[in-house]
């Protein structure tokens, strides 16, 4: 399969392209993508980067941030990071590139543990989370061309302990390379409008 990673740069997106490039060949993109940049908050980034890239097989994102806050110092422009890149822009990977995945293809989003496991300063993660996992679970059911779409789940994982292990007290971190058997299961497998959850 021809397989788009976006962030395949970071903790998780390096160990989803170890684990998918020994069988399929992988494109990686990114703001710094060693084979195509990609602003995901941008519609024409994003769709520029489709029309390099051509027809792929599967889509999956590992990419998307918001910043963490009090609900109280929340204010609507600090949210509006959650909402451009970790929401929007991880939606507008699937609406912009319906048309450059293959019959049968699939797309592979990212959310994560604070949507169901709540954490002070997570809440505009957790909304942009919550998001994803309910447009992932809706258009699955109407998505064209038998393409499939799924989502992952993950907890903070060991990697990324030491950098903010802080906000997750009482969490038990998980192996990234877990993390990245859930993106291949999406990709290889055959269920859709799923939500694999790792933690």
């Amino acid at each position: 399969m021809k397989i788009l990673i976006v962030g395949a740069s970071g903790t998780i997106g390096k160990e989803i392209t170890y684990e998918l490039e020994k069988d399929h060949e992988i494109i990686r993109a990114g703001r710094n993508g060693a084979d195509v940049q990609v602003d995901n908050t941008s519609v024409e980034s994003i769709r520029n980067m489709y029309e390099k890239v051509g027809m792929v097989d599967a889509v999956i994102n590992a990419s998307g941030g918001a910043n963490f806050k009090p609900v109280d110092e929340l204010t609507p422009e600090l949210n509006e990071k959650g909402i451009e890149s970790k929401l929007k822009g991880q939606i507008n990977l699937v609406l912009t590139g319906m048309d450059y995945v293959n019959d049968g293809g699939s797309f592979t989003l990212t959310t994560g543990v604070m949507m169901d496991d709540p954490i002070p300063m997570g809440a505009s993660a957790a909304m942009a989370n919550g998001g994803v996992k309910a447009f992932v679970k809706a258009s699955a059911i109407e998505m064209p061309r038998g393409i499939r779409i799924n989502c992952v789940s993950p907890n903070i994982v060991q990697e990324s302990w030491e950098r903010i292990g802080h906000l997750f007290a009482g969490f038990n971190p998980v192996p990234a390379g877990k993390v990245a058997r859930a993106f291949v299961k999406s990709v290889e497998g055959a269920q859709t409008g799923q939500n694999y959850e790792v933690y």
